[in-house]
């Protein structure tokens, strides 16, 4: 049977439309992004692809602000990151600390205990961060061998400082797990001056490429753990000890590496530095400052307190009286500007709209104020 055969009018030619996608993920992608992903394919082991590898690896070291040898994208989305970082670093009986603030805490806390972790949480409200004393005195209670804690908290908007919880962790003999997905390349994260052990990310956010393949950082601390574990990591896939050899010098077959993805990879970190690190996150910043103002300005309040607040995702509460969807579908059907609702304690009560990468226009922020103020009167 030929499509000529078939009704063509349940199988159109694909024509998405032309969104702004001003969401927590995915970002808009760079054009240049777009079209070296359509450069032709080579094998996963061709001399000019692993040269590629190398080269991508560097940059992401430059981008994580590091030196460590680990450090890789992970073939597949920002969860398949976190999922190795979990993976990896927690064995059965393992005594795991997880901060939930948020959404994605959660998560880390769930791939945990099905690893087989011993789990203990520490919570704090959607939108609120950790102080150091909180993670000091869970870890009095009972120590933990490994403490996870997310830096950029999608959900909420929240930005948890890092660097007097990594010392804290490391003074009871704990690695640190972070999860930078919204942060890496939009806000300032040094993983080694910051003594992070484990941290990963995604494409799709502040880097400006498609989802589907995942920065993932391993420090000595980490890659100690790893050599030194009791049971093989019980998922064969997102194995490091493996998917390094396939990165490292040896080459080692593992899996055919998403090529077309790497490919966009590597030309969003060109672009990053091209722009220069220190100035992409006063972008960001810079234009979060004026969705800020502009925000107030139309009367609306914002979750979280400036002082932690994350310049990529902004959350605005809802307001008494208004329907928080079909302002959504009125942005989406008259102005083709995509932001979402909330997830979990938040859902219903805030809307998440992201600066991220090629999105954190300041244009693009004075598009999305005047369509909200039309749409609310």
């Amino acid at each position: 049977m030929s499509l000529s055969d078939l009704d063509q009018s349940r199988y159109p030619q694909l024509s998405a439309p032309p969104r702004l996608l001003l969401g927590p993920g995915p970002s808009l992608v760079d054009p240049r992004v777009l079209q070296v992903m359509a450069t032709p394919l080579v094998g996963h082991l061709d001399p000019f692809f692993l040269e590629l590898m190398d080269r991508t690896q560097s940059l992401l070291r430059q981008v994580f602000q590091t030196e460590n040898q680990i450090t890789i994208p992970v073939s597949g989305t920002g969860s398949a990151a976190m999922e190795a970082a979990v993976a990896n670093m927690v064995e059965p009986g393992t005594p795991v600390l997880v901060c939930i603030n948020g959404y994605f805490g959660g998560r880390i806390a769930e791939m945990a205990s099905r690893y087989g972790g011993e789990v203990q949480t520490i919570n704090r409200p959607w939108g609120e961060i950790f102080t150091p004393e909180e993670v000091k005195q869970a870890l009095g209670e009972r120590q933990a061998k490994v403490v996870a804690i997310v830096q950029a908290e999608t959900s909420t908007g929240a930005l948890q400082p890092i660097d007097e919880i990594a010392r804290i962790v490391h003074e009871q003999g704990g690695i640190l797990i972070v999860d930078a997905v919204t942060s890496l390349g939009g806000v300032p994260l040094k993983v080694d001056e910051m003594d992070i052990d484990v941290c990963y990310s995604g494409s799709q956010k502040c880097l400006s490429c498609p989802p589907g393949i995942s920065p993932i950082t391993l420090g000595p601390r980490a890659v100690e753990v790893l050599d030194q574990r009791e049971t093989k990591v019980a998922n064969w896939y997102l194995d490091l000890s493996m998917v390094r050899a396939y990165w490292g010098s040896e080459r080692t077959y593992h899996h055919t590496a998403p090529i077309s993805m790497v490919y966009g990879l590597y030309e969003a970190l060109r672009i990053v530095f091209e722009e220069g690190l220190e100035n992409r996150w006063a972008r960001h910043r810079r234009n979060a400052g004026l969705l800020w103002d502009g925000l107030e300005e139309i009367g609306l309040e914002l979750h979280v307190p400036l002082d932690y607040r994350l310049p990529s995702l902004t959350t605005v509460r809802v307001p008494d009286g208004v329907d928080e969807m079909a302002i959504r579908q009125g942005l989406l059907q008259d102005y083709n500007i995509e932001i979402s609702g909330g997830l979990g304690e938040l859902k219903g009560k805030v809307w998440r709209v992201g600066l991220m990468g090629f999105s954190s226009r300041r244009e693009n922020v004075r598009l999305l104020l005047s369509a909200l103020a039309e749409l609310l009167g």
